[in-house]
């Protein structure tokens, strides 16, 4: 199963680190690409780009002007269309059912204003709460259930640097190429 995330309504100007937030939890979750719409933001996809050469991957970030097209896309392609709202049905109820039924998934997750469209577009409107959140919470509670929890186990591949973990403390471990 694929997982990709669109991001809806990206805003340089005042969306910059959410949006980075957005792509490091998808990446860390297992997200194999997120898809920014909005306005381009060439400087973000540089920052997440920079963190999948030292952290590894596999992951991208593109840009595509019309989320709409990106959606159709994906559904004519097989895939299902998640998108995360606090309007949705509880993320407990619908998650079972998305889980196993073995499609590629497309999360949406929203901007300032998410089109109306959207909801009717969405195979799933899912809340992970029903109370304001932002698009990061949702999306790491709503992948870390789709997942149920093998973001844990999660190798990536390339990466420069690796986190030992550590009941307290930090410590980090540079990979040579030959290890």
């Amino acid at each position: 199963m694929d997982v990709k995330v669109l991001r809806l309504g990206h805003r340089p100007s005042r969306d910059a680190r959410i949006t980075t937030h957005v792509c490091l939890t998808a990446r860390a979750f297992g997200a194999s690409e997120v898809i920014l719409s909005g306005e381009e933001d060439p400087k973000l996809m540089e920052g997440v780009e920079d963190v999948v050469r030292r952290w590894g991957g596999p992951f991208s970030v593109v840009y595509r002007r019309n989320w709409q097209g990106v959606i159709d896309s994906w559904k004519k392609d097989g895939g299902e269309v998640i998108h995360l709202t606090m309007y949705g049905l509880p993320a407990r109820d619908v998650v079972p059912g998305i889980m196993d039924n073995g499609k590629d998934k497309l999360i949406v997750v929203g901007g300032a204003r998410v089109p109306g469209k959207v909801y009717s577009l969405a195979d799933y409107n899912v809340g992970v709460t029903n109370q304001p959140h932002s698009e990061v919470s949702s999306l790491a509670v709503f992948m870390h259930m789709l997942l149920d929890g093998a973001e844990f186990d999660l190798k990536f591949e390339d990466a420069r640097i690796e986190v030992i973990p550590q009941a307290r403390g930090k410590m980090l471990r540079e990979i040579d190429d030959g290890d």
